[in-house]
């Protein structure tokens, strides 16, 4: 019964957030794209606004229980840039996909598709080739 009551809690918290970030207008790819080539700055502030209040919330609970360092490993750089090339691709980043798939936009399909295939092949190069210490993605 917990485990009903935290799941069907995450799917509520995740449906207010879709419902806010459709809102704000993170939903569609002309506002992200305008945000990525500077021509609009409203999503840049807001996406500012949000990585700030982050900062804080992550301080104060850093203040009040211990955080456990995590791992810089080679393929965070990496693995950074590709996400940030893929998010300026396709206006998306993993919860923007969704969130233009609750929109009705079909290009949205495709990178989902991107994301599940990605991260599939990551899993097998990572263990065939890599096999780093990938921390809390285990």
């Amino acid at each position: 019964m917990k485990s009903l009551k935290l799941h069907l809690y995450y799917i509520s918290m995740g449906t207010i957030m879709g419902f806010v970030l459709a809102h704000i207008g993170f939903g569609d790819f002309g506002q992200v794209h305008r945000m990525f080539l500077f021509k609009d700055l409203r999503l840049l502030f807001v996406f500012a606004g949000a990585v700030g209040v982050a900062l804080v919330v992550f301080a104060i609970i850093r203040q009040k229980s211990a955080i456990p360092h995590k791992i810089l490993h080679k393929g965070t750089v990496p693995g950074s840039v590709l996400f940030g090339i893929g998010w300026a691709l396709t206006g998306a980043c993993p919860s923007i996909a969704l969130v233009q798939l609750g929109l009705g936009r079909a290009p949205a399909i495709f990178t989902v598709f991107g994301i599940l295939f990605g991260t599939w092949i990551y899993r097998h190069l990572h263990a065939r080739y890599f096999r780093w210490d990938r921390g809390a993605c285990e």
